[in-house]
């Protein structure tokens, strides 16, 4: 397995799989890596010839900087756990430099309003700063597909929009959410959960699905909403940040379901201090 450091070094070794026309895979990540993104990097593996991971913590999407300081880095069991997938990968491993030679800050972007509510509401720039990492990703891999998992729904839709602004040509590759065997959504915020919270926290998705078949049985969703959210509420050092039924394209809330294949029920919660993120479709 290759570690670069470098942009420079990266396009080296890749010049010779773009002369010989494979196709190529991005999987970008903020390491800590677990299950969830070893589905992605496996299902990359399987669809192109040559695959990148990138392991880079991206200051700009933190607005608050206690949270970009608790995130987990731990680069060598990374790069461990991706050796269990594949000896084959090139993994990118840039320095804050060297991702912004010209100074760190975000760009400004037009997100068609995606970026409007949700995470853009409760975490100011936080998108800007997505958009601007993976603008940068994209024009220094240049992929022909990119893997992102659907636990991150929002960010997801938001990438899809900037490749279809910038003409990206890569094709988008959202990936079903991989979970803890008690149901809580894999993440690298985990990390900080006592392992009876992980447990504890999953009656978030247990929540998600009570609500989903009763969307599909009643259609009252101002009321199972407000019970979700009850039920959420009911866990210790527990808040709702929101819990709503949303178009899956707009991701402009919902009041009545009239086509179950186009709703997202999102929600996000703090939990002793960790900030969960889920969703379900129905």
């Amino acid at each position: 397995m290759d570690v670069f450091n470098s942009v420079k070094s990266l396009n080296e070794r890749l010049s010779f799989s773009r002369d010989q026309g494979n196709s190529l895979g991005l999987v970008p990540t903020m390491g800590a890596l677990h299950n969830g993104h070893l589905s992605l990097v496996a299902k990359a593996v399987r669809e192109n010839n040559t695959v990148v991971v990138s392991i880079f913590v991206n200051p700009t999407q933190f607005n608050n900087s206690q949270d970009l300081a608790q995130y987990p880095q731990q680069l060598t069991a990374d790069i461990a756990l991706l050796k269990t997938i594949s000896e084959d990968l090139l993994v990118f491993t840039p320095s804050v430099k060297e991702m912004y030679p010209e100074g760190l800050g975000a760009k400004p972007y037009s997100f068609n309003g995606l970026d409007r509510r949700w995470e853009g509401e409760d975490r100011t720039g936080h998108f800007q700063g997505v958009g601007t990492v993976v603008e940068k990703l994209f024009e220094m891999v240049r992929p022909n597909q990119a893997y992102f998992g659907e636990k991150d729904f929002q960010q997801l839709a938001i990438i899809r929009d900037l490749v279809r602004q910038k003409t990206f040509g890569i094709s988008i590759i959202g990936c079903p959410i991989v979970r803890e065997p008690y149901g809580l959504a894999m993440s690298s915020r985990n990390e900080r959960l006592k392992p009876l919270d992980r447990v504890a926290a999953a009656v978030i998705y247990k929540t998600l699905k009570i609500a989903a078949q009763k969307a599909l049985a009643q259609n009252l969703l101002s009321e199972i909403t407000h019970e979700a959210i009850k039920e959420i509420h009911a866990l210790e050092n527990t808040a709702v940040f929101y819990f709503e039924f949303v178009n899956a394209r707009s991701l402009e809330p919902i009041k009545t379901l009239e086509n179950p294949e186009n709703t997202r029920i999102i929600t996000a919660v703090n939990f002793k201090g960790v900030r969960l993120l889920d969703n379900i479709g129905l």
